[in-house]
């Protein structure tokens, strides 16, 4: 009866968990970007051009990433404009990039209906800039997004652009799509390579 009433709790958790999951994605506006072509947890896609907020932290990726998360989050809910200032909603994913040794990049994509004009003013240590209309490779995978994670992630996704003949044009980007809170087997995670245009 024990075993029973776990595995019922389990499946609920997991339903509940789901759920919360399905309304985040309903919910949080994603860059919209066209797909080219799939292959199981493969896609070529094209990006529009994007506006984002950035900064940089050096150290660890794990230790610069939530110095650079609570820095990016600080701007958009106006933590750090003078009262009233407005907020901006958060959107999905949070991008990464390693842009020298030890140096990592985090950047939040603004929502669509932004400009650079029409942002907030950002403080000195943040960037708001338009990153160009790009075709990126990427891959898809769920877990906690573990530097083990996306080293395998990164190298399986360089294989399968081999494979197809196309030419890497930049170095790998992470892009993680769920709160911490959200369970492992749970959350989108994916390494993105741009590719050079046929």
């Amino acid at each position: 009866m024990n075993a029973a009433r776990w595995i019922v709790a389990g499946v609920t958790l997991a339903a509940v968990g789901a759920a919360a999951v399905y309304a985040q994605y309903r919910q949080t506006e994603q860059p919209d970007f066209a797909v080219v072509s799939a292959d199981e947890d493969f896609e070529l896609r094209d990006y529009p051009a994007l506006v984002v907020a950035e900064v940089s932290h050096s150290g660890s990726r794990e230790r610069a990433s939530g110095a650079s998360f609570r820095r990016l989050a600080a701007y958009i809910f106006a933590q750090d404009r003078p009262a009233g200032g407005e907020s901006i909603a958060m959107t999905s994913p949070v991008l990464q990039d390693e842009t020298r040794p030890g140096e990592w990049r985090m950047r939040f994509v603004m929502p669509s209906k932004y400009t650079l004009e029409t942002l907030p003013p950002a403080p000195s240590d943040i960037t708001l800039t338009q990153m160009p209309a790009r075709r990126m490779a990427a891959v898809r995978f769920s877990g906690n997004g573990s530097g083990r994670d996306l080293a395998l992630m990164e190298a399986r996704l360089r294989d399968w652009i081999t494979t197809r003949g196309m030419m890497p044009a930049g170095e790998a980007e992470f892009a993680f799509y769920d709160a911490p809170m959200v369970p492992g087997p749970l959350r989108r995670n994916e390494v993105l390579i741009p590719v050079a245009a046929p």
